[in-house]
């Protein structure tokens, strides 16, 4: 797919399993089971998608996905599968090397959007992509070094202050534009300042959900994840972002999705729901 000067793809990082009813917070599992089903632990599937936009210039990826540097145990909880695909094998898949990338976007430091942003060499951490310069919104990273005890466990400095430690993060702050095509738009109900992303050039338009809607079973409101730390606020950028996409025909690309790569939404007496979901970027 081509959107102004960038080639985008999916890159497949494999997949992992979270609680469905964390997930689905107040929606009951008879619902969400029926499109979501759970294991014997009660986990759903959920893929690891990370985007990659290329141009003459640049090569960007889009989140980290989860990573390899996890012991047994870690991997046992969430059901870490990453036998067929992880970032780096994807990336060869398109014969690109870890340092041809120059730039990675981090919606926020959540393990599971930037585990594979960090690499273990000779038993000491590095950022896994040493040409690049790692982007995140500064008012994030404040909150990862000093997070909550509702959200300290998704954050896992490891995977992320090496970047820092390194100088290659780099702070964003609010609704700014990376280049002609990609803007960066902050949400705060999931976590704060995480930021989603809007590809777009005359004839398309792309927005890259992050945690705001990880699936697509997650367009319907009050569809929200317990892990939210404001729910309320949730809602309300589900509701803004959701009518956008309706009236300007955006496609909404989901990151956790394991089937269904984007969607159009529509509103209809039910509320929103998807239009026409896709496999792939089209």
């Amino acid at each position: 797919m081509q959107i102004g000067k960038y080639k985008i793809s999916t890159l497949n990082t494999g997949t992992f399993g979270l609680d469905g009813g964390a997930m689905f917070g107040i929606i009951p599992k008879p619902l969400w089971n029926k499109t979501n089903p759970a294991d014997e632990k009660n986990r759903i599937q959920l893929g690891v998608r990370c985007l990659l936009l290329q141009s003459d210039s640049k090569k960007i990826i889009v989140d980290t996905g989860m990573g390899n540097n996890w012991d047994d145990k870690f991997i046992s909880i969430y059901n870490v599968d990453q036998q067929k695909n992880n970032l780096i094998k994807s990336l060869d898949k398109k014969n690109i090397k870890p340092e041809e990338i120059t730039d990675v976007i981090l919606t926020h430091l959540h393990f599971d959007h930037t585990g594979g942003s960090t690499k273990l060499e000779n038993g000491k951490l590095l950022p896994a992509f040493s040409n690049a310069k790692y982007h995140v919104q500064k008012k994030h990273y404040d909150w990862a070094i000093n997070p909550s005890d509702k959200d300290r466990g998704s954050f896992i400095p490891t995977t992320f202050q090496p970047l820092f430690e390194n100088g290659l993060l780099q702070f964003t702050n609010g609704e700014e534009y990376f280049d002609d095509e990609i803007q960066f738009l902050t949400i705060n109900g999931h976590t704060f300042s995480q930021q989603m992303l809007k590809i777009s050039d005359s004839s398309n338009t792309f927005l890259f959900c992050g945690d705001l809607i990880p699936t697509m079973y997650h367009i319907p409101i009050p569809y929200v994840m317990g892990y939210d730390i404001q729910p309320l606020e949730t809602i309300k950028e589900q509701k803004k972002f959701l009518q956008q996409a309706v009236d300007e025909n955006w496609k909404l690309i989901f990151e956790h999705d394991p089937v269904n790569v984007c969607a159009t939404i529509q509103l209809t007496q039910k509320g929103f729901l998807f239009k026409e979901s896709f496999k792939g970027l089209v």
